[in-house]
């Protein structure tokens, strides 16, 4: 029999995070500091809309932009944070998740054979999303040394004729990097002298600690070649009720909607009630997570690197990326041996590119206690390993 699966789909490795995650689920007493899911409940009002919107009898679709209103709210939130407004009607799309909405993107906007520039460690879809959508993605390592930021020469060294795209995701998962605005001025140069489209993923943009965070497309000249992506996943402890957004261009947005109507039609009405009461109430619970969060950030960072892990400090989202090199493993042994000898999980690095090899992504979305006790374990680990 013939073989009937793609080989475009046949050729993407499975993603590289999910082994340790299932190993662990097997195990007890478990710590994980693997998973990039707040460990925070939605917060109450958040929540009470989206009941209430079930009990109102709101089970139907909507329009296939999403709610008209949970758009002229988002563009308010873009214009009030970042100075950037969208049309809510042209200009707006609500997703299932960004996950969804970089599919749209890369599907919209990407013919066979063009290339899409991914600088890496990066989110583990990036370049899958790319060959599934016909083109090729043309990887750029990012280095410690520049705090995994990618640089303006960079991406420059990797722009031939037949790129169409330069796709980057800061906040950064799995490294916590979050870009100056003089590097992003570096993308947004090369971008507009080789006219080219940004992708800018920024799930992460309210969890930043202590610096302030640039919107791509509030750079001069950059509305009008950046496709914004963004969520409620992780600002507003959010990720089961799958709800995103899309921001681009009325002639970008269109092409994206089209996709999206015969893909998925709308997005979850109850999950849009819910974002709709998240922008509208839901800012005191963001600061009192990202509170917390850069609580468990100083302490994860300060533990790693008293223990020889040595750890730039991460300035966004709710991630360490230590290296692991004073252990002498390459970092899938060094994850292994640490799930097996001290139940603690964590993600080898290289399971989000070549560039994040000797390196193992920890998170901190997890209670302060839990990291307290997985820095106890990994003490107990490096005094048999380092």
């Amino acid at each position: 029999m013939r073989t009937f699966v793609s080989r475009r789909v046949a050729a993407v490795p499975p993603s590289g995070i999910r082994r340790f995650f299932d190993i662990a689920a097997t195990m007890k007493d478990v710590i994980s500091l693997g998973i990039g899911e707040p460990d925070f409940v939605t917060p109450e009002p958040i929540l009470k809309a989206g009941v209430e919107s079930l009990l109102r009898g709101e089970t139907h679709y909507t329009s296939n932009s999403g709610i008209f209103e949970l758009r002229q709210a988002l563009s308010d939130h873009l214009s009030r944070l970042y100075g950037v407004r969208y049309d809510p009607e042209t200009e707006l799309l609500i997703s299932v998740g960004v996950s969804e909405a970089l599919y749209l993107a890369l599907t919209a906007v990407v013919d066979p054979g063009d290339e899409v520039i991914v600088p890496q460690p990066c989110f583990v879809a990036y370049a899958p999303e790319v060959v599934f959508a016909g083109g090729q993605p043309i990887i750029i390592p990012t280095y410690v040394v520049n705090e995994f930021q990618v640089t303006g020469d960079a991406v420059e060294a990797a722009v031939t004729p037949r790129t169409k795209a330069i796709l980057i995701g800061y906040p950064n998962n799995p490294t916590g990097a979050v870009m100056t605005r003089e590097r992003l001025l570096e993308i947004a140069d090369v971008a507009e002298r080789h006219d080219l489209l940004v992708i800018s993923d920024e799930i992460y943009d309210r969890l930043v600690y202590g610096i302030t965070q640039t919107c791509f497309p509030s750079l001069p000249g950059m509305r009008e070649r950046t496709i914004l992506l963004g969520g409620f996943s992780k600002d507003y402890a959010m990720t089961g009720w799958r709800v995103g957004y899309a921001a681009a261009p009325a002639e970008l947005l269109a092409a994206m909607r089209k996709v999206h109507q015969y893909t998925i039609m709308s997005a979850p009405t109850t999950a849009q009630m819910a974002a709709l009461t998240a922008l509208k109430q839901g800012e005191e619970y963001v600061e009192a997570m990202r509170a917390e969060y850069d609580l468990r950030r100083r302490t994860i960072v300060n533990g790693l690197n008293q223990l020889g892990l040595d750890c730039f400090e991460p300035r966004g989202a709710f991630y360490a990326f230590p290296s692991i090199a004073r252990s002498g493993m390459d970092d899938e042994t060094f994850a292994q041996k640490l799930l097996e000898e001290e139940r603690v999980a964590v993600v080898p690095g290289s399971a989000f590119g070549e560039s994040g090899a000797g390196f193992v992504r920890c998170s901190y979305a997890t209670a302060l206690p839990k990291i307290e006790e997985a820095l106890n374990r990994l003490e107990r680990f490096m005094r048999r390993h380092g």
